[in-house]
């Protein structure tokens, strides 16, 4: 049975499961506010890990003895786990990569071998460099035009914008479904839908998002859409790339070596299909397994109240930074989540972030990997606060504190 929050307890009981918030950073315990970037790890995923390395760690698929099988069979559990999250129509829609970054470049280094020059690839202002390199990449190798969907001065992402840059020659779609700077959640169900009127392919970056919402990649109709493991309360060096079957049929291999390959000769070489034709070498198969234990975790929890706790949590911090004179914050759109950007005067965010930390706050400064947007806000940096279903009410107060005291400091 799911367990639902004690709204009265606050998520003291979710906070619990997670060790490393037991910790005190310079003496003061540890408010941990960058789980835009990794959250932090329940226990069970630490043992998952921990199991499998101490009582039967192998390489798998091709060994015939225990702790392989065992193993093996461990590693396909998690990408079965996975596809259900997500609910794909099958676990063959489901390519482990090393993290997001990798599953955009995959989908962009092998689709972008049909591209000719002139075809036009449709990216957002809001992008993570991850999924804007990959397709500058193309720019730079095949002559592909860049066409970049602005940002309304909400922080929302301009739609009217979106759908005058599609044309015939839109050959795809690539954006986020939550920004990492300013927490704006894309309408991606209708990004899809007009793309693909369009006759466009669509990349979904759900990175931020599937930490906070349950995604259905069916109901959305996305041909790909990529997550990475950390952020999900998972191990680091595992993400996802979620294809359509035939979406991922149609592409060929990302990387040559073992694994992915049916038959191999010096005159001809032939390859299995997806996934493991993306999956060439030794997996990541501890962090496979503890990627499967966070999602087992997270399917443990009710997840509708815990996004309900997060967000009361993030509007309270929201208020509290917002009657600080000096506060500039720039995740202003109407559909936004658990993320807060923002700015105190003139003071350098690292000054800012150093204050928090003899506080025992974490939080990230700078550009976020996100240096265009930084351009559009007409910053070079900010101060980022990410909220998550450990944080409580306490942490936000703590924040705004932290912010009275760096201003107290520096001004």
């Amino acid at each position: 049975m799911a367990r639902a929050l004690n709204m009265a307890k606050t998520t003291l009981d979710f906070k619990g499961d997670f060790p490393a918030l037991a910790q005190s950073v310079n003496g003061k315990p540890v408010v941990y506010l960058d789980s835009a970037a990794s959250a932090q790890k329940p226990q069970c995923v630490i043992d998952a890990m921990n199991e499998v390395m101490t009582k039967h760690y192998a390489n798998v698929h091709r060994g015939v003895y225990t702790f392989s099988a065992e193993t093996s069979a461990q590693f396909e559990d998690a990408r079965g786990k996975v596809a259900r999250f997500i609910n794909a129509a099958s676990e063959k829609e489901i390519v482990f990569t090393r993290n997001a970054t990798e599953a955009v470049n995959l989908v962009a280094s092998c689709f972008g071998q049909s591209l000719k020059e002139g075809d036009e690839i449709v990216i957002t202002e809001l992008e993570h460099h991850a999924n804007i390199v990959p397709w500058y990449f193309l720019k730079e190798q095949r002559g592909i035009a860049l066409k970049i969907v602005p940002v309304r001065p909400d922080r929302s992402l301009d739609m009217d914008a979106f759908e005058k840059l599609l044309s015939p020659k839109t050959k795809m779609v690539a954006v986020t479904q939550m920004s990492n700077v300013l927490g704006t959640v894309v309408d991606v169900a209708a990004i899809v839908e007009r793309a693909h009127a369009a006759g466009a392919k669509v990349l979904i970056d759900g990175s931020q998002a599937i930490v906070h919402y349950d995604i259905d990649v069916r109901a959305l109709g996305c041909d790909f859409y990529v997550f990475t493991g950390h952020k999900l309360y998972g191990p680091t060096g595992i993400g996802v790339l979620y294809g359509r079957y035939a979406a991922l049929d149609a592409l060929p291999p990302y990387q040559g070596g073992g694994e992915m390959i049916e038959k191999v000769s010096f005159d001809k070489i032939t390859y299995k299909e997806p996934p493991v034709r993306f999956e060439a070498g030794t997996p990541a198969i501890v962090e496979a397994i503890g990627l499967g234990a966070a999602i087992d975790y997270l399917n443990g929890i009710d997840r509708t109240a815990a996004h309900t706790w997060e967000m009361e949590v993030f509007h309270a911090a929201e208020k509290l930074l917002s009657a600080i004179d000096g506060v500039t914050i720039y995740s202003t759109a109407p559909q936004r989540a658990s993320i807060i950007s923002f700015s105190l005067d003139e003071i350098h965010p690292h000054d800012v972030a150093t204050v928090f930390d003899h506080l025992g706050i974490a939080v990230r400064t700078g550009h976020h990997c996100a240096q265009p947007l930084m351009k559009s806000l007409g910053v070079t940096g900010t101060v980022r606060a990410s909220f998550a279903l450990y944080n409580t009410m306490e942490d936000a107060e703590k924040l705004s504190a932290a912010v009275q005291k760096a201003k107290r400091l520096f001004l």
